[in-house]
């Protein structure tokens, strides 16, 4: 299968969950899931389920024991949550992207190398004996394939030098060669001075030749003559060693040529002892060990050794035909007469010497460690091609008793099965041969090595892995790319084995595929496209040093073309752009040659076309067209002028409201980098004036407009993004942003505590009118912030081609301009305030234009946003940011103490010395986007919460200074002397991490989709079948009366248990206090599993517990009584909590509404979270976006909610002046209908909840004052049944989610059990003392979500489980 088909088939995406589904035998209805795609109900359609369930409720009798299971599937959503790549840690680690240095470039090969000179040496003195050799007879006589005796020795002497000339230049026709014949000790002399000389710093070659001379001495002396040939004259080693110098390599042809070898690594050591590490790179290859004589055999050459290392096929030939079956009648002549070209693969000879390279390739890659393999098989064609000739001549010659040894030494390798595949290949090329000589027109057919090569590769490849033997073929497929019949294929299992991960890659490259690869790519050939663009995004994935080859050869055409075509995936394209991103990513060579092939006009344009109806639209391709984008921009003057002047910003903008949060943290990151005028450093010469002029103001105010829109996107990805850009922006605009937060946080007397100015205007009715309050010393302040982060409107919903995007609460047409600071419709202007204080001089004008003062405020507040952010990696970026703008936080963690919640907690005196009782108080709200609030001072100060202080450092110009933050893993020093220059300047600005972090994704498995792994699908499929049989249970529970207490729990919360939840399929119950401390209790065990904090500055209080992906690995999400959640998983395991995201659910605060108390539930069935403070918002918590916002039409407020786990996008809502309104996201108007069924006292609606079932619109509420209403929103009387539970003190109800059981608490200390038609089934009553303390007012009520259980916190701080006598909880 073809590579391109296996990619799209898979189609990979940044996503992809298979759910398994365990219910389709109980779905009368083909409504499962299939694997791999999301069940995700959206708002703007209704599932099938939801249809189904609602068809059946119309039907459905009332009476609850009729249901059956097939109503099942309701009850078991598919939907899974925030279990994305992005979720994995966001918070800890800081991602590292491709890298250009460490492990990933020991591929390659450290410095390339020729050998520019060959000395050939041949002492034969023909038809002399030396005096040490007794010859046999018949004997070997064969010099370079002539027998010397046929020709006057003269003559024969010269022919063998010439031949031998010519059988090394086939190697390396290059090189210089000197021929030395029968030469004296000044010849050889000269011969080596000359060619190190001509060599310079390449390497030498000498090849000695001693057939007509003694072996060498023990001493390492090889023999030459005196002139008059009387004389044998010795060479020591140590001389020809001086002369030749490095590098270089030996070439030894003679009878105990390892006399030699040893003495040089005598020598070697000697120096190296005596002088330090040597630095020589000296290779040696001999004939044979110190104590062996060459072979004499007539069926052998004289020179063997040589013969090997420079005619192999015809020496590998003739060696095999002797041992083959083809020995009595092949005609060995015709090894000579072999038909082709050594060099033309399609021919015999060309295919014989392309299998022998691969498989000496395949052998020696097997054998010999890397970082050997890389130094004689990849640096130097010559020496590469002598050593895999040197592993025939291993085999040749072990057979006649000979051992060739060399140095560096190689472990053996005579034996290695591959030589089988060649024996084959040749025998296969020999049965051809006599016909092909016959008929020169006959057709040769080739050998099925390479096929068969390929397939036991392939074979590797559905089985092998990294933890097992790498595959030994790699080589083989390598050689496999110079054939246009295999390419094809071999690239598509290469580009296999390079998915399997960055191990695989680091293999590919060290067998040498890279240069192979980059010249591919100036092949025209269609069908290679997509895989050569694969290839090339997993080898970029590891190592980003590739940009300057591919630059260098003007590879990045290829990929813009590629990029630029319609007919390929979207997915694939999205690598083009991520091999682009690489290539221009810190390198300025890299973004020239991009500009100048127009790569910034082809990714506009993509971004223009891709219409988000569009179905083709891949995620993973809008993100990397944006950071491709972002990366061609950074830093480059040319790129972001040609960038605004093609509307990028335009074009760009609506990608901030795309589903997928990669995307729009994408779109942020290049709209950031355009942000950056900075700090190019080209245009050294140049002044700002030279493009300062309106075009770009309008440009730099369109971007921050847009990234004010995302400051409170649902993902922390984005947000991080969104502060790293205004860092930029802080930086460039330094001076005026600093002038006009100077101008907001002057300092009072007696007080480094400083405030931002009052934006509201007196008697505004907008609920903020706190202009003046009093101090200790009179001295009058202006008002805080009033609406510091209430500003935007909460109903916008700006829509973009029918998606809904999140609404801003930084609206963009600007915080002073006609923004509404709140609900009313009055609209207030501070801009003549802002004109007076620009007027007066404090704004210092430098030479980059000041821009529109509206936006500077509005910069101020988003960064005061981001610093108090729930995700602790976004609040350290955004208190850096802060700091650019030189506003310093004060900042104390809350004292741990288990005290009284208003005890004073100790404080910096030095730090915040002016904080004293006297100062006003204000804080920023623990970390939503609520307004400061601003009192007269307590008695006894409050716990400080999160920045309790914040102060202007005193200096205008950046001066160092330290963050000790407790959660700032970026806060380093953070900004030097405004002396530095731009470069070290630039290292304090927060970096973007979103590209790094993207990376990532093609580090992974592209090809073979991650199915959950087997035990995960067993689990879900176990929780399913064991829910199932729960729910039936519950189903057709008897009366159940729940007084059985099964557990209690003393949770030591000093401050009482605000809420509870009780896991679905372990006996597991999780509490929290008003101090957002959560403790996990195993309550059959009686054990604490875990206990940890929410957050650092834990003042605000938990609202709601809630468990997402209730069949699967569960997380926790903790919503807090100001808005922010919080997402744990690992929750269970005591220290092995992980934050999976965080967010503010709420924006903004109510006018006439004092309490902040944050409303919110969770719906599986849709994967919406439901808030509300000032207006109920539904967030998409698999967007991780704001989807929908409806306005509040009364003055009151929500107190209680609850979702319908059964109808996707269904809620109730009760409200303060006993109203209960039914919602549905799903359907324009929002509201289905309401009810005021609370009418004896108007009291609170204290809790609520869907009645178990089907039916749609069948709720419990219940009020302060006690009574408890059945109500069904669809009828014209609405409430139907009325229980006056308890007298004016119900403080908490609950009701199961599957069985007819509601439960009330009350502030008298008991609990009381009733079914649907209202009979009272028990109460529950608190002993008088339970562990010898008074019992607390019941606080909580929760019902396991399958079973007969009920958890109940008290307000003094017991938890207790209550299941029904008869029905034990397992």
């Amino acid at each position: 299968m073809a590579l391109g088909d296996l990619m799209a088939a898979s189609r990979f995406s940044q996503s992809s969950a298979a759910v398994s589904n365990h219910l389709d035998e109980f779905s009368s209805n083909d409504n499962h899931v299939e694997d791999g795609e999301r069940s995700v109900y959206s708002s703007n359609s209704v599932d099938n389920n939801n249809n189904n369930a609602r068809d059946f409720s119309e039907t459905a009798s009332s009476s609850y024991v009729a249901m059956t299971t097939t109503t099942s599937m309701a009850y078991l959503p598919q939907t899974l949550v925030l279990c994305e790549f992005r979720h994995d840690g966001f918070e800890e680690c800081v991602p590292s992207g491709p890298s250009d240095s460490g492990l990933v470039s020991k591929w390659r090969p450290r410095d390339r190398m020729k050998t520019g000179c060959v000395a050939l040496v041949l002492c034969l003195n023909i038809s002399v004996d030396p005096p040490d050799v007794i010859k046999i007879s018949p004997c070997a006589r064969m010099e370079c394939w002539i027998d010397p005796f046929t020709m006057a020795p003269q003559k024969a002497l010269e022919t063998i030098g010439r031949t031998l000339n010519q059988q090394y230049e086939r190697w390396q026709p290059k090189a210089r060669y000197k021929i030395s014949l029968d030469p004296t000790v000044d010849e050889i002399k000269k011969l080596c001075t000359t060619c190190r000389k001509y060599a310079k710093s390449e390497r030498v070659l000498f090849h000695y030749n001693g057939h007509g001379v003694p072996k060498p001495t023990p001493n390492g002396e090889i023999w030459l003559f005196n002139k008059s040939y009387t004389q044998y004259i010795p060479l020591p080693i140590s001389d020809l060693d001086s002369w030749l110098k490095t590098p270089s390599i030996y070439v030894f042809d003679c009878s105990a040529a390892g006399m030699i070898v040893s003495a040089f690594i005598e020598l070697q050591d000697y120096n190296t002892s005596s002088s330090g590490p040597s630095t020589r790179d000296c290779i040696l290859l001999a004939a044979c060990e110190a104590h062996e004589t060459l072979p004499q055999s007539v069926e052998f050459p004289a020179d063997i050794f040589t013969s090997c290392l420079t005619t192999p096929i015809k020496m590998a030939l003739r060696w095999f035909c002797t041992r083959s079956l083809l020995h009595e009648s092949f005609d060995y002549s015709l090894i000579d007469k072999i038909p082709g070209r050594q060099t033309d693969r399609k021919t015999l000879l060309g295919e014989l010497n392309w299998i022998f390279t691969a498989v000496t390739d395949t052998i020696a890659w097997n054998v010999l460690p890397r970082e050997l393999f890389q130094k004689l098989f990849r640096q130097d064609l010559l020496v590469a091609s002598m050593f895999r000739n040197f592993l025939l001549a291993e085999r040749i010659m072990r057979s006649a008793n000979c051992s060739p040894i060399s140095y560096p030494v190689l472990p053996p390798t005579h034996q290695h099965h591959m030589w089988d595949a060649w024996d084959m290949a040749a025998e296969i090329c020999l049965s051809q041969l006599p016909a092909l000589v016959e008929d020169p027109n006959a057709e040769f057919q080739p050998s099925p090595f390479f096929t068969e090569q390929l397939t036991a590769f392939e074979v590797w490849l559905d089985h092998g892995s990294e933890y097992k033997k790498p595959p030994e073929q790699l080589p083989i497929v390598l050689q496999v790319l110079l054939s246009q019949c295999h390419r094809f294929r071999a690239l598509v299992l290469l580009g296999r084995f390079l998915d399997m991960g960055p191990w695989a890659v680091d293999l590919a490259l060290s067998v040498g595929i890279f240069p192979y690869v980059l010249k591919l790519l100036a092949t025209t050939t269609p069908e290679l496209r997509q895989i050569l663009v694969f290839i090339w995004t997993k080898i970029l994935a590891l190592d980003k040093s590739c940009q300057v080859d591919l630059v260098k050869d003007g590879g990045h055409t290829y990929f813009i073309k590629f990029l630029d075509s319609v007919e390929a995936y979207p997915e694939q394209r999205a690598m083009a752009a991520f091999v682009l991103a690489v290539i221009v990513d810190g390198h300025r060579r890299g973004q020239e040659v991009c500009i100048e092939a127009g790569l910034i006009h082809v990714c506009l344009k993509n971004l223009q076309s891709s219409s988000p109806n569009e179905a083709q639209t891949e995620p993973l391709f809008l993100q990397w067209i944006c950071l491709c984008l972002g990366k061609l921009w950074e830093d480059f003057l040319e790129a972001q002028m040609i960038g605004l002047q093609a509307d990028a910003i335009a074009i760009v903008e609506p990608l901030l409201s795309e589903p997928q949060p990669e995307v729009r943290a994408a779109a942020v990151f290049s709209l950031g980098t355009l942000l950056d005028f900075g700090f190019d450093t080209s245009r050294d010469g140049l002044g700002d004036e030279d493009c300062d002029d309106d075009e770009k103001i309008k440009a730099e105010a369109g971007i921050i407009k847009s990234l004010l829109s995302v400051v409170s996107d649902g993902s922390p990805l984005v947000r991080a993004e969104v502060a790293v850009a205004l860092a930029r922006f802080a930086f460039g605009h330094n001076k005026h942003i600093k002038s006009f937060a100077a101008a907001y946080w002057k300092p009072q007397s007696n007080s480094v505590l400083t405030t931002l100015p009052s934006f509201a205007i007196n008697g505004s009715g907008s609920g903020y009118t706190t202009p003046v309050h009093y101090m200790a010393h009179g001295s009058r302040v202006p008002s805080p912030v009033g609406p510091l982060l209430r500003v935007g409107n909460d109903s916008q919903a700006v829509t973009r081609d029918g998606r809904i995007s999140s609404c801003s609460p930084l609206a963009t047409s600007g915080i002073m301009h006609g923004s509404p600071l709140s609900d009313d419709s009055s609209q207030h202007s501070d801009s003549g305030a802002l004109n007076d204080f620009v007027s007066n001089g404090v704004v210092n004008h430098s030479r980059r234009r000041p821009l529109d003062n509206s936006l500077y405020s509005q910069c101020v507040l988003a960064m005061c946003t981001l610093a108090k952010d729930p995700s602790p990696r976004v609040a350290s970026l955004g208190r850096r940011v802060l700091s650019i703008i030189g506003i310093e936080q004060v900042v104390t963690k809350s004292a741990k103490s288990a005290g009284v919640p208003n005890e004073s907690s100790t404080m910096a005196s030095t730090n915040i010395s002016g904080l004293a009782r006297s100062s006003s108080w204000f804080e920023l709200n623990g970390g939503g986007r609520l307004p400061l609030t601003f009192r007269t001072p307590p008695v006894s100060p409050p716990r400080p919460s999160y920045m309790s202080g914040i102060r202007r450092v005193s200096s205008l110009d950046f001066r160092p200074h330290l963050m000790n933050l407790p959660d700032s893993g970026l806060a380093d020093s953070l900004l030097g002397a405004s002396g530095l220059s731009g470069a070290s300047e630039r290292s304090f600005l927060p970096q973007s991490t979103i590209y790094n972090w993207s990376c990532g994704h093609f580090s992974k498995p592209l090809l073979t989709s991650v199915d959950d792994s087997e035990d995960i699908i067993a689990r879900r499929e176990n929780n399913e079948k064991q829910a199932l049989d729960y729910i039936v249970k519950c189903q057709h529970s008897a009366v159940s009366k729940l007084h059985n207490q099964i557990a209690g729990w003393d949770t030591k919360f000093v401050t009482g248990t605000k809420t509870a939840l009780l896991q679905p399929f372990a006996p597991v119950v999780i509490a929290s206090d008003e101090n957002e401390k959560i403790r996990v209790w195993n309550y059959e065990e009686a054990t604490l599993l875990n206990s940890f904090d929410n957050h650092d500055y834990p003042d605000k209080g938990v609202s709601k517990l809630c468990l997402v992906n209730e069949l699967d690995e569960n997380l926790l999400l903790v919503a807090s009584n100001d808005g922010n959640i919080r997402i744990w998983k690992n929750f269970t395991s005591k220290g092995e909590q992980k934050l999976v995201t965080a967010f503010a659910s709420i924006h903004g605060h109510r006018p006439g509404v004092r309490a902040v108390n944050a409303v919110v539930d969770w719906q599986q069935q849709s994967g919406y979270l439901v808030g509300e403070i000032s207006s109920i918002t539904a967030w998409d918590l698999d967007k991780e976006q704001l989807v929908s916002t409806i306005p509040l039409t009364s003055d009151s407020s929500i107190s209680a909610l609850a979702v319908s786990q059964v109808h996707g996008g269904q809620f109730a809502a009760g409200f303060v002046d006993g109203f209960v309104r039914l919602y549905d996201i799903r359907t324009p108007e929002m509201l289905v209908s309401e009810t005021q069924p609370h009418t004896q006292r108007v009291e609170r609606v204290v809790g609520m909840g869907f009645q178990p079932g089907l039916e749609p619109a069948k709720l419990v509420s219940a009020s302060q004052a006690g009574n408890i209403q059945f109500l069904d929103m669809r009828a014209t009387k609405k409430t139907y049944l009325t229980i006056e539970a308890h007298r004016g003190s119900l403080t908490a109800l609950a009701v199961h989610r599957h069985a007819p059981l509601v439960a009330s608490g009350s502030a008298k200390q008991f609990i009381k059990i009733f079914n649907l038609t209202g009979d009272q089934l028990g109460t529950i009553r608190y002993h008088p003392t339970f562990m010898a303390q008074k019992i607390g007012s019941v606080s909580c009520l929760t019902f396991h979500p399958y079973q007969v259980l009920l958890a109940a916190g008290a307000a003094d701080s017991c938890v207790s489980i209550y299941a029904d006598e008869i029905s034990p909880p397992r």
